[in-house]
């Protein structure tokens, strides 16, 4: 399908020196949590599975009835102090938290709508303040994701493939004025928060063809904060003014979930891929998919394989607890990591290229051969491009045997040498 844009992104855009160097600590820290939080928990999924945040669109209800949620999210139980210590815990070094979802709601004290957290419901704190002084305490990087879609602002117009007919909204308009009001609610987050990590923008694919004036958005972006990272997560090549290129439920390349169409992957720009820990973004009350530890690392473990970061999600309970499931996952990949973090944080990715039996990152003289689904006690590798001066397993720092040859690197790991998930080779080059 052939997609024409009237804007292309940030004109003749040169990243700033800070910029730059954000990006390197983006690459190097590897790990987030993505946080899918809103009023939506109250209803949590409707009882069907993988709606969530979405269920206003799927279950179409009516503003005028979804702008009761409101009143009834309370979470006098969040703790953003509890949730930033058991991030770094976790070995996470960044959240990207939901500002705006779809359904228009801010999570925090915007003056450009009194649709918000503070103004709209019993709670009224400001949980995107209280969140980012906890993460300045300790050094965790926030991020803000924005949805550029939106189901309840009426200039929302025309309306997209999303948010239709049964909203309630007049069959009219001023899609100028809704996107000054995007860039107002932008301002806000870009200048009473202090430095933030970036914006991570979501839902252009609602509609592709509409006039989305990046070049203006993602230009004030920048003016405001230089160093602040753009992404969106539009299923596209990168458009000038974006500083990192997302893949939603996917490895770059892949596309089992249907998103991402064949998009190009950027050489330049660092790479991201999100995932969830059960089948929804949301909190649901019903989805109890949850992936296993050991699942979620090989995808970590594969995703640094592709150069990727791997920003793994939560969905908050309505009363502003990290749900229990989710916290014993991650303990558990912490653990891992604990153990093995050297063959993940400020690497890049290696020599040889993903492959089915795992993947290789690389740090300076190493290459670490991650060798996730291989059975056998030796595997030929390609070659790494440089002679090898010594191979040993990462776990006990023992040497094992090898031999290059014009076909590749030969490997000889003992099977009782072999660990699920642990069973790394440290190449010194």
């Amino acid at each position: 399908m052939l997609f024409t844009f009237q804007v292309f992104g940030q004109k003749d855009y040169q990243p700033t020196e800070e910029n730059l160097k954000n990006r390197e600590w983006f690459q190097d820290n590897k790990y987030g949590l993505f946080v899918h939080w809103g009023v939506y928990s109250v209803m949590a999924g409707g009882g069907d599975m993988g709606i969530a945040e979405w269920i206003m669109n799927q279950k179409q209800i009516p503003i005028t009835a979804y702008e009761n949620l409101p009143s009834f999210f309370n979470p006098i139980e969040f703790d953003a102090e509890e949730w930033v210590a058991m991030v770094k815990k976790a070995g996470m070094r960044y959240i990207t938290i939901t500002s705006k979802h779809h359904d228009g709601f801010a999570m925090y004290d915007s003056k450009a709508s009194d649709y918000n957290i503070v103004k709209k419901t019993p709670f009224k704190r400001d949980v995107l303040k209280e969140l980012k002084d906890a993460c300045d305490k300790e050094g965790i990087k926030l991020f803000f994701y924005y949805s550029q879609l939106d189901w309840h602002h009426p200039d929302y117009y025309p309306r997209g493939s999303t948010g239709k007919g049964y909203t309630g909204r007049p069959d009219s308009g001023e899609w100028r004025k809704y996107i000054d009001y995007m860039k107002d609610q932008l301002t806000e987050l870009l200048t009473n928060y202090g430095e933030i990590g970036g914006i991570w923008f979501d839902g252009q694919w609602d509609k592709y063809d509409e006039n989305w004036y990046l070049d203006e958005i993602y230009s004030h972006i920048h003016s405001l904060q230089p160093g602040a990272l753009i992404g969106s997560n539009h299923h596209l090549a990168p458009f000038p003014g974006e500083d990192f290129q997302m893949f939603e439920r996917d490895l770059p390349g892949e596309n089992t979930m249907g998103f991402n169409k064949g998009a190009e992957i950027s050489q330049e720009l660092p790479l991201e891929m999100c995932e969830t820990m059960n089948g929804s973004w949301g909190y649901n009350i019903k989805d109890r998919r949850f992936k296993s530890s050991s699942q979620l690392l090989e995808t970590m473990i594969r995703a640094a394989g592709y150069g990727a970061n791997f920003l793994l999600n939560t969905g908050p309970l309505p009363n502003g607890k990290i749900q229990s499931e989710n916290v014993d996952t991650l303990m558990v990949m912490a653990n891992w990591l604990e153990k093995n973090g050297e063959t993940i944080y400020g690497t890049r990715k290696g020599p040889v290229e993903p492959r089915p039996w795992g993947v290789t990152t690389q740090k300076d003289n190493k290459v670490f051969v991650h060798l996730l689904a291989w059975k056998d006690e030796s595997i030929l590798i390609p070659s790494v491009g440089k002679k090898v001066k010594s191979a040993k397993l990462f776990s006990d720092n023992s040497k094992i045997k090898y031999s290059e040859s014009n076909e590749g690197i030969l490997l000889t790991i003992p099977y009782s040498k072999r660990k699920p998930l642990e069973t790394i080779v440290v190449l010194e080059l």
